[in-house]
């Protein structure tokens, strides 16, 4: 019976997964989207982030994490000052009908003073998804926002330290 519960679970959640190819949106306007923090507080982005440059690292699956925790140990190592939020998005139905139980489950992983910064997006994670494409789901979407959510800069291919040093740049 455990069998057949996990078999019907991982279709379940494989059937609700869309498949987008990559793009990028340079120069396009962030879409607007909703998310809640760690914290429990209800975010939209890009409205939220307004006037300040902000930094986004979009993961697609919990593999993601990986691409991640490695831009934020170069943005600290390298001094880089900017907002930065991890954005978990998780697309489909049955995910959402089990945010409570994943987000607990990244809250018992992460610091409590680190929860501001986690904000997680599960109503919008398809829309999000095919706006930058969801190919090579382990690596995080880097997007750096202007101060209106403009998109300055994108980048899908996996921490660089050159891609460290664009955005470097760009700030």
């Amino acid at each position: 019976m455990r069998y057949f519960f996990a078999v019907i679970s991982t279709l379940m959640l494989l059937g609700c997964s869309s498949h987008y190819q990559n793009q990028s949106q340079l120069g396009q306007s962030f879409p607007s989207i909703q998310g809640q923090s760690l914290e429990e507080i209800q975010i939209n982005i890009p409205e939220d982030f307004k006037g300040k440059k902000t930094l986004l690292l979009l993961g697609y699956k919990q593999n993601s994490q990986f691409d991640i925790d490695r831009w934020l140990i170069g943005l600290d190592m390298t001094n880089t000052q900017v907002d930065v939020y991890e954005i978990p998005t998780i697309q489909g139905m049955f995910p959402r009908m089990f945010n409570t139980f994943i987000d607990n489950g990244m809250r018992a992983g992460i610091p409590k003073s680190l929860w501001k910064g986690v904000i997680t997006v599960y109503k919008d994670g398809d829309k999000i998804q095919a706006f930058t494409g969801n190919e090579s789901p382990n690596n995080a979407r880097v997007i750096l926002l202007d101060e209106k959510g403009i998109i300055l800069y994108m980048y899908d291919e996996g921490f660089a330290v050159s891609a460290l040093n664009q955005v470097k740049r760009l700030l």
